[in-house]
């Protein structure tokens, strides 16, 4: 008895922590379209959030970079107490000793350095700043990454949305059903099995019904996480609300065009190629002589009374005139780079033509597939209802209704999944093209 007691108490104590607290306002319901879905996603998303880090740091670094170019300032300050050693210095006065007295000496010094020109660093501060561009650009491919898992998700719970409707109406024709069997049982007009047949039915929509509820519950929370928001926020969609494009241009040409021109992972290989090639002309330019500025001023003295000051200005040329032949050696190596990055380029641009006629094929199956399950919806509703007239009037037994009623069900499914199929399709194609902010 203490047993089950304590098992009772612990369930009241879950429930009670799953129930809102008495007084506490339930959270408010979001009604959410896909294109608001996908713009949340691009924006909120986590992968997205740090490919945008990653892209800033990337940013930071070239600014980090850029500072190579502009002047060098030091400062400094020193007060020493020492002795020198003349002998040290090739100095020999008679009647001084070798090595002086201790004294103090006190230093001031500003120095500063200018590149005037150094055509390597100029190139590897170019190929930081495409380097950057790049960066940028696949934080932009990660936010339609994120983007398409929330679209995902919309698409989900919208079809979870429209299961949950259909499955209701399968509810009540089979209780309509039901009472019609009961009734022509109780009339004497049917045998017992219609009247069974119908509550086993009708209890089978019954489970169906709370099959669905759970899906959609949890294709629910599946697109409050792909957006970023609170997991218990109640997320509504229009799930009779048309998924449309109108970037899918309808010559496959023109879309592998457009896709060529707005695909922002090409973009950024693109810009990974020019970083690659700048840093090539960047090795190669180390061979060119750099010019640089510098100087300083200078106050010192054995004493604060008693400083005087200094300067020096002057401008100088670095020339490496041979280093082992490293430089050949780093040269052919970027050189392998920059061709391994060609190849992969390459093979992207042949990806892309491919994603573009694979969504064309996907889009046109889709409508294929929708236009029939409508048909297949329209027929099962017809035979549904023939069936029904059919069983009120006695001619047929409840088992032509029962097979009506699970075909409608089917058909119903089928209407769903190719719903959800166009809209996938049109997401990928979107994607495919570099436009899937245009799906709304």
């Amino acid at each position: 008895m203490i047993v089950r007691r304590s098992g009772a108490l612990a369930a009241c104590l879950v429930m009670g922590r799953m129930l809102p607290a008495e007084g506490q306002a339930p959270p408010q319901s979001v009604t959410m379209t896909l294109g608001q879905a996908l713009a949340r996603g691009r924006s909120n998303g986590l992968q997205a959030a740090l490919a945008q880090l990653s892209a800033e740091g990337t940013r930071v670094r070239q600014r980090e970079q850029g500072a190579a170019l502009l002047p060098q300032v030091e400062g400094s300050g020193t007060v020493q107490r020492q002795t020198l050693n003349l002998h040290e210095f090739g100095l020999s006065i008679p009647g001084f000793p070798a090595i002086t007295d201790p004294f103090t000496l006190f230093r001031a010094r500003l120095g500063a350095s200018q590149v005037l020109f150094d055509r390597a660093t100029i190139e590897r501060l170019r190929a930081a700043r495409d380097t950057a561009i790049a960066a940028g650009l696949d934080a932009e491919r990660a936010g339609d990454l994120a983007a398409a898992t929330a679209g995902a998700a919309w698409l989900r719970l919208a079809g979870a949305q429209e299961t949950v409707t259909a499955r209701e109406q399968d509810s009540v024709t089979a209780f309509a059903l039901l009472e019609i069997a009961r009734s022509q049982v109780d009339a004497g007009t049917a045998p017992r099995i219609d009247r069974t047949r119908s509550e086993t039915r009708a209890a089978a929509v019954r489970v169906d019904a709370a099959v669905a509820r759970n899906e959609r519950d949890r294709a629910r929370l599946d697109l409050a996480r792909a957006v970023d928001l609170p997991p218990g926020t109640p997320v509504v969609v229009s799930a009779d609300a048309p998924i449309t494009s109108d970037t899918f241009p309808t010559d496959i040409e023109a879309a592998v065009a457009v896709a060529r021109s707005h695909r922002v992972d090409l973009a950024a290989e693109r810009a990974r190629q020019v970083a690659m090639q700048r840093s090539l002309t960047a090795i190669k330019s180390e061979f060119i002589p750099s010019i640089a500025a510098s100087g300083f001023v200078q106050t010192s003295g054995t004493g604060i009374d008693s400083l005087a000051g200094t300067w020096n200005i002057g401008v100088g040329l670095s020339w490496s005139l041979f280093d082992g032949f490293r430089r050949e050696r780093r040269v052919d190596e970027q050189r392998l780079r920059l061709d391994a990055e060609t190849r992969r380029l390459h093979d992207l641009e042949a990806q892309i033509e491919t994603d573009v006629r694979e969504a064309a094929l996907d889009l046109a199956s889709a409508r294929d597939q929708l236009a029939l399950a409508n048909d297949r919806v329209r027929l099962a509703e017809e035979e549904l209802s023939e069936a029904r007239e059919r069983f009120a009037a006695g001619v047929t037994g409840s088992v032509e209704t029962t097979n009506a009623q699970s075909e409608v069900a089917a058909a119903h499914d089928a209407l769903i999944q190719a719903r959800l199929s166009a809209g996938a399709a049109q997401i990928n194609a979107a994607r495919a093209m570099g436009l899937l902010s245009n799906v709304h």
